[in-house]
This record gives C-alpha cells, sequence and structure tokens, in this order.
C-alpha cells in the first residue's frame, strides 16, 4: 500500500490566507452603528442654525408642544432691554443668545416646577433670516442671511457697486431703526470699522454728486 504524500505549496495556502483576511477586514470595515453621524458633521439637534442669535426689536415666535393642555404660541417682539415675558410671567433674557439655547432654558424653567414634559420651539419670522442692500449696487434687493457677514461683503453679494456710489457714506440701518454711517475706504483700511450685518438690517449707497 502507497501512502500519498502531500505537498506544501506556500503559493495556494498565502492566496488562501490573504483572502480570509480580507474579507474580515472589508466586514469590519462596512459595519456601522445607525447612530453615528456622517464624518465631520454634528449630531442634529432639535433646530438647526448656530449662527440664529436674536437681538432688541426683532420678532420671535415661539410654540409649545407635547402638553396635557395646548399653550397658544407666543408671538411679540423682544423687548429693547433684551428680554422676552411668557406665560406664569416668567422673564427670559433672549438678546445674543443662539436658538437652542433659548428653547433649553425656557424648558428647563417649566419643566418640572409647572408642566411634567414640553417641547419649546423658538423660530424667527422669515423674513427676518435675509438683510437688505440697495442705492448704487448693481444687484439691488434682498440677500440671503446664511452667517456672520460685514457691511463691505455684503455689498459684494449685491454685485458691488455702481459707477456712481458714493463709497465714503453708506447707510446701515438696524432693526431697532439705529443709523450708522460707514466709510468704505476707511473700512478697508480699518476692520474695526467695517461692522457685522445682522438679519432684518438695511443697507443704502447714496447716489454720488458730481
Amino acid at each position: 500500500m502507497r501512502t500519498k504524500t502531500v505537498c506544501w505549496r506556500p503559493g495556494i495556502w498565502a492566496v488562501i490566507v490573504g483572502v480570509c483576511f480580507s474579507g474580515l477586514f472589508l466586514v469590519g470595515c462596512g459595519s456601522h452603528s445607525p447612530d453615528r453621524s456622517p464624518a465631520g458633521q454634528a449630531p442634529a439637534s432639535i433646530s438647526e442654525g448656530s449662527f440664529d442669535t436674536f437681538r432688541a426689536g426683532e420678532s420671535l415666535t415661539i410654540t409649545f408642544t407635547d402638553l396635557p393642555t395646548p399653550i397658544p404660541e407666543w408671538n411679540d417682539k423682544i423687548k429693547e432691554d433684551g428680554t422676552i415675558t411668557l406665560m406664569h410671567n416668567q422673564t427670559f433674557v433672549a438678546t445674543n443668545r443662539t436658538r437652542g439655547d433659548l428653547e433649553k432654558e425656557i424648558r428647563a424653567r417649566y419643566v418640572p416646577d409647572w408642566y411634567k414634559s414640553m417641547t419649546v420651539t423658538v423660530t424667527p419670522p422669515q423674513s427676518s433670516r435675509f438683510y437688505y442692500v440697495g442705492g448704487e449696487v448693481k444687484s439691488p434687493g434682498r440677500q440671503v442671511y446664511i452667517g456672520p457677514i460685514t457691511v463691505t461683503k455684503a455689498i459684494q453679494t449685491a454685485g458691488d457697486f455702481t459707477d456712481f456710489a458714493k463709497k465714503t457714506r453708506i447707510e446701515l440701518t438696524r432693526v431697532d431703526g439705529h443709523v450708522q454711517i460707514i466709510n468704505w475706504k476707511k473700512a478697508q483700511k480699518e476692520p474695526r470699522l467695517d461692522p457685522e450685518v445682522f438679519p432684518g438690517d438695511k443697507i443704502v449707497v447714496r447716489r454720488r454728486v458730481w
């Protein structure tokens, strides 16, 4: 009776081992937790828009849900002192606050002292998410506010100056009616002279007198 001799072929075994490890690697890479957000993105919050901060004179709508008894939504403007007053005569500072921060503070004030549960949603009117550029610019009109921007940059979003623009007298009108005059030439040299534009602000570039 002859005994069969099994020959060792390192090339074949190397291929088999490589395929096995490759399969394990792919399985490990392909699995992921459904709770993870895409790379580079933070988990979505109840209210999006980290740059949504509020100022005196700006209108807000606040809704209260998840309550056993419905509460009417609150629609009013932020007072000159930067506060709002809600039910049970509770006062909150709203200026220079983000939507998320204000929502959390309001909920914490009412739950659980007055209500067992509550969802608070703070929403600025859609119109306040724009600023306006008019006068001697190439594309005057409403511009979408997508984040921090200064007067000189806002003018660029409106197509920049026309040939008749008086660059030394740019009027910036705030929501509360306060008017500020900006000199474009000086603002180019001194960034502190180039104020930030907020939702609801109006910029007017006057015509140069020859």
